[in-house]
């Protein structure tokens, strides 16, 4: 009897630990595309598209960034949909956007 029971808690255990590892991951990847977000809209903004490339490319993987520059303000969306660990759950839509005023 205590055999199944704690058999029944460490397989509960080890979701809880993975689920949380997973929860971490996606708020760094949350992160990740915040930093991008900005980091492009900046060096769009300045005309630098040595340093856009680069800062794409420092992007999570699997990451889409747009750029829209309109009316003297650069516009970057970076969207990302984070892979479960476990097949059969939905994937989560990530999203960061930043603005910035075109330089001269």
């Amino acid at each position: 009897m205590v055999t199944a029971e704690m058999a029944v808690a460490t397989l509960a255990a080890l979701t809880v630990v993975i689920m949380l590892s997973w929860a971490i991951q996606v708020v760094v990847l949350q992160l990740r595309c915040v930093d991008t977000a900005a980091e492009v809209a900046r060096q769009a903004a300045r005309g630098d598209d040595a340093a856009v490339r680069t800062a794409e490319r420092d992007a999570p993987v699997g990451a889409r960034v747009t750029v829209v520059s309109r009316g003297g303000v650069t516009s970057v969306a970076v969207r990302l949909q984070a892979k479960p660990p476990v097949r059969g759950l939905p994937p989560v839509p990530l999203e960061a956007a930043a603005q910035a005023v075109n330089e001269p």
